[in-house]
């Protein structure tokens, strides 16, 4: 997928799904997050594609949907801040093996 932005029609032809049910997660603040609109980015196809997996293959409701993907995003969060620790750690440990020698 080379391109910047998909139309409605042509995500509703890659996911197999309606317009509706596209609606509903924007009503739920679920796709699009600052997009152009009836536009969609790289970023908000590959939240929709989990987002249509938990519905439909998961049985996840909305509100569920809502509560997985804000997880999701703070476990990314907690594993940025943890990756960033442990490069302050490496950091921190070459420099006095340095200074050691």
């Amino acid at each position: 997928m080379d391109k910047e932005f998909w139309t409605v029609t042509e995500v509703m032809e890659i996911f197999e799904v309606d317009e509706g049910f596209l609606s509903d997660l924007e009503e739920e603040e679920l796709c699009r997050d600052g997009s152009p609109a009836k536009v969609f980015r790289i970023e908000e196809l590959e939240k929709l594609n989990l987002v249509k997996a938990l519905v439909e293959d998961m049985g996840v409701n909305l509100p569920g949907v809502e509560v997985i993907l804000r997880m999701r995003q703070m476990m990314f969060e907690m594993r940025r801040q943890f990756d960033e620790i442990l490069d302050d750690l490496a950091q921190e440990f070459q420099g006095r093996l340095k200074r050691g020698k």
